[in-house]
């Protein structure tokens, strides 16, 4: 059953690793500013993912891909790396959280319209409940996550499109990733993206002269350990295994298991912060995990 849904596996993983990673993020960029730490987690990933090929394939370098992987990866890197978090991030001040992660979690649709266009990828009935079932469960768990305060959506018409645009973004990079991904090694493609992020996210702090925030961030130590803590588990980790989902699954069917953060952090919630659930985040989680159920039928 494990190598029959490879890529559903790994797509779980995926999500699994960035609900750790993202514990780490947001600790770090409390003190700090969180564009830095998205840029200097590239950084460390260079670094870790590095140590990774080295050990693996003997160089940390994919010097073996051919100029058409480059392409495509780097492009891949681009968009959804560098242009699609940087309109997150405004999403997020513009709409606040809840928001901003509901529009992000139509990134599969987007993913799964763009895949059967560009690749022919066709989903089975089963499928498409799966994901429809899976993205209902997601959007309720981050509509209700709050007890304290009453749901209000700041609908601005600016921030709305820089969400819109942000789950583009994503569903863009995972195409241009499974574009030019073909059998690769999934962490030496991983490379490659995080390669061209950083000469992506360079050019961006130097157009738009972000180096203090850099600075401010290297100071802090606490949060440059959180930083490379989160960039190990969310960029070296997570990333190379949504490389093996999009190899080994349909683009949309990775993407819609990969969304399901907001209810894997649930549990996390109530064990570790000891924050009460509502029966409306159970039921959300319970839709879920029957869509994801559905997605490995």
């Amino acid at each position: 059953m494990f190598a029959s849904h490879l890529g559903e596996f790994a797509a779980l993983l995926t999500a699994i690793v960035w609900v750790i990673s993202g514990i780490f993020f947001e600790r770090a960029g409390k003190h700090t500013s969180s564009l830095a730490v998205t840029f200097i987690r590239m950084i460390f990933a260079l670094l870790q993912v590095g140590l990774i090929l080295w050990v693996t394939r003997g160089s940390p370098f994919p010097t073996d891909a051919s100029p058409g992987t480059w392409l495509w990866l780097s492009l891949s890197g681009l968009v959804g790396f560098v242009i699609g978090d940087i309109f997150l991030f405004e999403a997020y001040v513009r709409l606040g959280t809840r928001l901003a992660l509901l529009l992000m979690s139509f990134s599969p649709v987007i993913t799964g319209i763009l895949s059967y266009f560009i690749f022919g990828e066709k989903l089975t009935s089963l499928s498409m409940l799966g994901i429809a079932l899976t993205l209902t469960g997601i959007a309720v768990v981050i509509l209700t996550r709050s007890e304290r305060k009453a749901l209000k959506l700041r609908v601005e018409p600016f921030g709305v499109l820089c969400g819109v645009l942000g789950a583009v973004g994503q569903s863009v990079g995972t195409i241009l990733s499974k574009q030019g991904i073909g059998t690769y090694d999934a962490f030496a493609a991983t490379q490659i993206r995080v390669i061209a992020s950083i000469a992506g996210f360079a050019l961006y702090f130097a157009i738009g002269r972000h180096w203090p925030k850099l600075t401010q961030l290297l100071k802090d130590r606490s949060s440059l350990w959180q930083t490379a803590t989160g960039a190990f588990f969310g960029t070296t980790l997570g990333v190379g295994f949504s490389l093996l989902a999009i190899q080994h699954t349909e683009a949309a069917v990775a993407a819609a298991i990969m969304s399901i953060m907001p209810v894997l952090v649930i549990p996390i919630n109530w064990l570790v912060l000891k924050e009460k659930i509502r029966l409306i985040e159970i039921i959300g989680a319970v839709i879920t995990v029957l869509g994801v159920i559905l997605l490995y039928a």
